[in-house]
């Protein structure tokens, strides 16, 4: 296969115009790109560098409290910005817990919410749903790192660990497409048919880009926390975790990664009830118990609902209390 071609476009208009060409593919830090090219799961003829575009890596914090997040802002920036770790620490500390330094000053936050599924089937070119197959091979396989919740028929779980506490944080993901057109969409939309949809795992449509990540005011300061459980001490992917917010306004939101194809956010009555005030640990147990009624572990994964269970019962005694 010849190596793809490099295009840097000077615009917004150029970068479009690039990925409208048949076979062109956004490139930001390449972390996962690379290696589904060297997999064969990706044969791109054109990279389209998206990290030069003006306002791309840029963090900006607006007047009102927003932030808006420059789609190619590296991973590492968004662990080290001030605001950020003040005022939406969960996402801080989700984005200081992805894969090693060097990784995190790579990649770039829409190439890691875009990164495709880590399952050894896909990735080995086992034909599956995501891979000119059909079904999910890991069902009757080795699924220990696969969906408790969520999952059909493709049960692989989403990798992003900044994607579960930007479900947390309501953010947004705005996407720029052919003629200049701009549509937002609420990131729990943004992975919506990800265990479904054969061609990938985002809403993206051909010739779309991401510009940014908008994260709104009424998200920032209250309690919040960011969870992961890995296999290894650091530098893995999360076998579960949990993003937990406490809004200066009382409301409760709390998402699952590691879980399901997208990240999962609990029953709304369960938040409410951990809004409604403090809770004794009986009521904390009955409470991650019942967020996890309707898990169905495959046959090598049924340790996910403890994890998940312990995660949430120390997150719902701590905002409960706060």
């Amino acid at each position: 296969m010849r190596p793809p071609r490099y295009h840097r476009p000077v615009s917004s208009a150029d970068a479009l115009a690039a990925l409208g060409a048949t076979g062109s593919v956004a490139f930001g830090g390449g972390t996962d790109l690379l290696v589904t090219m060297r997999e064969g799961l990706a044969r791109p003829t054109q990279l389209v560098d998206l990290r030069h575009l003006p306002g791309a890596r840029d963090i900006t914090v607006r007047a009102d409290g927003s932030v808006r997040i420059g789609a190619a802002a590296r991973v590492a920036d968004l662990a080290s910005h001030a605001v950020l770790r003040d005022r939406f620490a969960a996402l801080a500390k989700a984005a200081s817990l992805v894969g090693t330094p060097a990784l995190r000053n790579m990649s770039t936050i829409a190439g890691n919410l875009c990164q495709r599924p880590h399952c050894w089937y896909f990735r080995r070119g086992v034909p599956c749903l995501k891979n000119g197959g059909s079904g999910c091979a890991a069902v009757s396989g080795e699924n220990q790192y696969h969906a408790i919740l969520g999952g059909g028929p493709c049960h692989a779980v989403h990798p992003s660990d900044p994607a579960v506490a930007l479900t947390a944080l309501e953010a947004s993901v705005e996407l720029l497409g052919p003629k200049d057109a701009r549509r937002s969409v609420p990131i729990g939309s943004f992975f919506e048919r990800a265990g479904s949809n054969p061609l990938g795992e985002t809403v993206l449509a051909p010739g779309e880009m991401i510009e940014a990540i908008e994260v709104p005011a009424r998200s920032a300061g209250g309690v919040q926390r960011y969870a992961k459980v890995m296999q290894r001490g650091a530098w893995d992917f999360a076998l579960v975790s949990l993003a937990a917010i406490k809004r200066n306004d009382g409301e409760v939101r709390l998402v699952l990664g590691g879980v399901s194809p997208a990240p999962w956010r609990v029953n709304q009555s369960v938040e409410e009830d951990v809004a409604s005030g403090a809770l004794d640990e009986q009521s904390a147990d009955a409470l991650a118990e019942r967020a996890l009624y309707d898990a169905e572990p495959l046959a090598k994964n049924g340790y996910k609902v403890v994890q998940a269970t312990a995660l949430l019962r120390r997150a719902m005694l701590a905002l409960s209390k706060a």
